[in-house]
């Protein structure tokens, strides 16, 4: 009995620590305009994020608040149209030497590592699954060829993944620091 509650205690905690996670991941890969413009349509779809029973609450939550706290990244403005990038890497060194050298370069404004990505694809015909580390590269949208150009460059995979998501709105100091922290 007390083998069986501490299992469950054990597993409840697991599951508490991956749903800050998921829920992250889950914003960042849908992007913030596409929640938006997804909750304030009426229409749900199957499959899609909005279909899910706490769409109506993330609506009323967030769909009066985002006119007002977004940025318009227009000229004249402190900050450029930016995006966010992923790109999966082998192992841990891997993902450290190809951060450096993106931000040495001036090619973003910060790389984060995460550790512990599970990816599962389908490649030369066989379904694949390997552990990766998932780097979130914060930059210019301008830099976006540049920055491929580096990753293909300087990655040991024959195809790299670079994903680039847009950045709609945030912090006017961080976005002004994106701009500044890389090059034109």
């Amino acid at each position: 009995m007390a083998l069986s509650l501490g299992s469950r205690i054990g597993s409840s905690v697991l599951i508490r620590r991956r749903i800050p996670f998921v829920g992250a991941f889950c914003v960042l890969s849908l992007g913030f305009s596409s929640l938006s413009s997804s909750f304030s349509s009426s229409s749900y779809k199957p499959g899609c994020a909005q279909s899910l029973s706490f769409a109506p609450l993330l609506r009323s939550r967030f769909s009066s608040k985002a006119s007002s706290s977004s940025i318009k990244m227009e000229e004249g403005s402190k900050t450029v149209p930016s995006i966010v990038v992923y790109v999966t890497v082998p192992n841990r060194e891997a993902g450290k030497k190809l951060a450096n050298s993106i931000v040495q370069e001036k090619l973003a404004a910060c790389v984060n590592i995460v550790s512990g990505v599970e990816s599962v694809y389908e490649w030369e015909g066989k379904v694949q699954s390997d552990s990766e580390e998932l780097l979130i590269i914060k930059t210019r949208q301008s830099l976006l060829e540049s920055l491929t150009e580096h990753v293909n460059a300087n990655h040991e995979y024959d195809v790299p993944e670079v994903i680039a998501l847009p950045i709609t709105g945030g912090s006017d100091k961080y976005l002004e620091w994106l701009k500044n922290s890389t090059r034109n």
